[in-house]
């Protein structure tokens, strides 16, 4: 059986710092469609994302949609998706902070209420999830996801002693910025 994965980026983070850094830095493949959603209130900003992703849908019809995190762009495409019958993975899922307050809070627990796979990524997630009411078959354990990047990307990091050096000596501060820190 083969996996044929497609990146879609929906452009909620779209500054050089917030984009184009994240898929250097981390080794991120290029997307292979950017929706360009760009900034706007949460809820002009979700309904833009589910307009977009749509017709992406539509026209690749995935097996499964994954979906990562908390975001605006997490619950748009996983409300996408879930209206037209496609399966939804939510990756981190579970995690609370149980403050609704936030607007991150609301997109977690929708979104794992229609999700069909949850992965969490900390053993208190499964705790909180069948609380929900969200069944224990469909948790899987698989880690911490943030901790595998910080793994795979060592390797590229300035030393700290560098990243000091940096601080204290503005001609070494320059190429620090330039580089990779993590």
């Amino acid at each position: 059986m083969s996996l044929n994965a497609r990146l879609v980026h929906t452009g909620q983070h779209y500054d050089v710092e917030m984009n184009q850094r994240f898929f250097e830095q981390l080794g991120i493949p290029n997307p292979d469609m950017d929706l360009e959603v760009g900034s706007a209130s949460h809820a002009v900003q979700t309904a833009e994302i589910m307009k977009r992703f749509e017709p992406v849908v539509d026209a690749e019809q995935p097996a499964a949609v994954l979906v990562v995190g908390d975001v605006n762009s997490t619950i748009a495409c996983a409300l996408v998706a879930a209206k037209k019958g496609v399966k939804v993975i939510h990756v981190e899922a579970g995690l609370r902070s149980f403050d609704r307050a936030m607007p991150e809070e609301i997109n977690r627990v929708l979104t794992d209420q229609i999700s069909d796979l949850l992965f969490t990524t900390e053993r208190e997630a499964l705790t909180n999830l069948t609380r929900e009411g969200v069944d224990p078959v469909k948790v899987q354990f698989v880690g911490n996801v943030m901790i595998d990047t910080l793994r795979s990307c060592l390797p590229r990091a300035v030393p700290p002693k560098q990243t000091l050096a940096g601080a204290l000596n503005p001609a070494v501060s320059s190429t620090v910025r330039t580089g990779t820190v993590f």
